[in-house]
């Protein structure tokens, strides 16, 4: 029989999102931890015999030799190694929030050494945004103190808690791909559309409004009830099976209303049930995003 896996962590994000309190959080579990680890140092150190402790490796934009698609390369070749269970975790941080953390901390950003921290916080998200639509386990920080982020991380990754399995769901546009780390997907574009209505366009799913809509539809009430029974039933057997983390997809056409209403709608009925639920609107965060870092692209048709 094959024997124990080894567990690697890889934990990644902008500076300033609170990647440091990660690691620190994750060596205080019992994980070896390496930070800033030079991508070429990877495949040394996993060499040979798994190790017997699990590893925690930062490795970010300031690394040597770093690269989006070098590391995704390297992590899915561990995903692929039955001897390696692998977690890609990503600390995010809305860019307005970052550029106060290093206004109050008059630190320099490790891109733009000699320029507008605004300048870096853009750079560093562009060429992470690869990795956060690949990320396992996506936390973020924007609202979280540091005691909060270490919190979060010792929920996802303590042993022998009771609570090791924390349940992501996220909402997509399928213009712009299914996001690859879904455990499940639900495909929502059968519903009623609250684009084709002029009020409603520019709301998004947590509106109550766009809820109402969606919900007039005779499809509704049948779907939610089946993908809520659906994981009743699959959460505790994956729970039992020793996953530490689900995610859960929801993809609509432009990932603004339905999926969104979908997801939250079942964020709030699982939390109700005493799962530990985080929820993330992929294409209506990055939509923002874009706008705060370069609000005069919103004006282009």
């Amino acid at each position: 029989m094959p024997g124990p896996t080894a567990h690697v962590v890889i934990v990644t994000g902008p500076s300033g999102a609170g990647r440091s309190t990660a690691i620190n959080a994750l060596e205080d579990l019992g994980f070896e931890a390496i930070d800033n680890l030079p991508l070429r140092l990877l495949p040394r150190l996993l060499k040979g015999t798994p190790p017997d402790r699990p590893l925690a490796l930062g490795i970010d934009p300031r690394t040597r030799d770093f690269g989006a698609s070098e590391l995704l390369e390297a992590y899915d070749g561990l995903r692929a190694d039955a001897a390696y269970t692998i977690d890609l975790v990503y600390l995010d941080c809305e860019p307005g929030t970052l550029l106060r953390r290093y206004s109050e901390t008059r630190r320099r950003h490790p891109l733009a050494p000699d320029a507008d921290p605004a300048d870096g916080i853009a750079l560093e998200r562009q060429m992470l945004a690869p990795l956060r639509d690949r990320a396992d386990v996506l936390i973020d920080t924007t609202t979280l103190s540091v005691h909060d982020t270490r919190a979060r991380i010792e929920h996802v990754f303590a042993p022998g808690d009771g609570v090791r399995m924390a349940v992501q769901l996220t909402s997509f546009s399928y213009r712009r791909g299914v996001p690859q780390a879904s455990d499940m997907v639900f495909d929502c574009r059968f519903l009623r559309n609250p684009h084709w209505d002029a009020h409603l366009r520019p709301k998004d799913g947590r509106s109550d409004e766009v809820r109402a809509y969606i919900g007039e539809d005779a499809r509704f009430a049948s779907f939610r009830e089946q993908v809520l029974g659906m994981l009743e039933l699959l959460l505790p057997a994956f729970k039992e099976e020793g996953k530490s983390h689900l995610t859960v997809a929801f993809g609509c056409t432009g990932g603004k209303h339905r999926s969104v209403a979908m997801t939250e709608i079942t964020g709030q009925a699982l939390a109700e049930q005493g799962w530990q639920v985080s929820i993330r609107h992929r294409d209506v965060e990055n939509d923002r995003a874009r706008t705060a870092i370069k609000p005069e692209e919103a004006a282009k048709p």
